[in-house]
């Protein structure tokens, strides 16, 4: 390679870092003497999710600090998957998002609130959260660089499926796309599927092209993602709750004074308090719609639900013993159920 070909390479990969380190520097300061604070998800314009950090976020944090705040909505994965955005927020070239439990991938313990049958109803879902418990998680997610803010709520998963499913036999050789986490992976084996982990842009073409037979998600991902429109049946399986969490980048966060901290962290938890309502109600909403559009939902019956349970029992012995803090938190999660 001639040593002028060499030399142009490197001149763009310098500017290349250059212009990284430049954003990384410049992400979340004060121009013209407003901040912006730039907020990613992976929720569509019209979820609940969006919808709170529009009626309630942005217009709280921009109102009280008298307009020193400006807040960016980025919904839809308008800045990166959440793999991307959560690694953004850790490293501060994002100063904020609302993210699932992907960070377990580098600490175990932020999955906890997703294994499975942990929870029976949002109420109790959202007092824990908020609670002791949401606390200690807390603590994982500022070890990995960012300060939690508020808890919301994604859903309780169901499974949707292309025949119907009213006992475990039905799971058999039954192929279920779940997200490639492990905790998912082993609780969809749990329950008898053949699961296939894939990326959830994915999903909707393998589900239309007979690639996979079914697929795990709450009802509002479900309706936003039109995955109804190639399936047929909807078994509520609720065989996991998934939160979600406002994130911020920890040291954007920590330089803030007092009183802006206390604006962001009260607007994101009337904000966050917002979204449970919304969307449990969008639920129902769904639930409705999926109907009218020839969907047969199955809620199972009591020995069916006592199957479900007891099958994911091998999960959290494994789990037992792989971790030595998770019998002591998952007790103190039931305790205060």
């Amino acid at each position: 390679m001639k040593m002028k070909t060499l030399i142009s390479i490197f001149m763009i990969i310098s500017l290349f870092f250059t212009s990284a380190c430049s954003l990384l520097e410049n992400a979340g300061k004060a121009k013209n003497g407003v901040t912006t604070i730039k907020i990613a998800n992976y929720c569509s314009e019209t979820h609940p999710q969006n919808i709170a950090l529009r009626e309630k976020f942005k217009p709280m944090v921009e109102e009280k600090t008298h307009g020193k705040y400006k807040v960016e909505i980025y919904p839809a994965n308008a800045l990166g998957d959440e793999e991307q955005f959560s690694s953004g927020v850790r490293i501060g070239s994002i100063q904020m998002a609302i993210t699932g439990m992907g960070l377990q991938i580098a600490n175990p313990k932020i999955g906890v609130v997703e294994w499975p049958y942990l929870f029976d109803n949002y109420e109790q879902a959202n007092r824990i959260l908020h609670g002791e418990v949401g606390e200690e998680i807390g603590d994982a997610f500022r070890e990995l660089g960012a300060e939690p803010l508020a808890w919301t709520a994604n859903g309780f998963r169901v499974v949707s499926a292309n025949r119907k499913i009213d006992s475990m036999e039905d799971f058999k050789g039954f192929r279920l796309r779940m997200g490639n986490i492990p905790i998912f992976i082993s609780t969809g084996k749990a329950l008898g599927a053949n699961v296939q982990p894939l990326a959830l842009s994915e999903v909707f073409t393998a589900l239309e092209q007979g690639v996979i037979d079914g697929q795990e998600n709450p009802y509002v991902t479900l309706k936003e993602s039109g995955f109804y429109e190639v399936q047929s049946h909807v078994t509520e399986t609720r065989h996991m709750f998934s939160p979600n969490v406002y994130l911020m980048n920890k040291k954007f966060y920590d330089g803030l004074d007092k009183e802006t901290q206390k604006i962001i962290r009260e607007a994101a938890r009337e904000s966050a308090q917002y979204e449970w309502k919304l969307l449990q109600e969008s639920e129902e909403k769904v639930k409705k719609e999926l109907e009218k559009e020839g969907i047969e939902i199955i809620v199972p019956d009591e020995k069916f639900r006592s199957e479900l349970e007891k099958s994911v029992e091998p999960v959290y012995e494994e789990l037992y013993k792989k971790y030595d803090w998770a019998e002591e938190l998952v007790n103190k999660i039931r305790a205060q159920k």
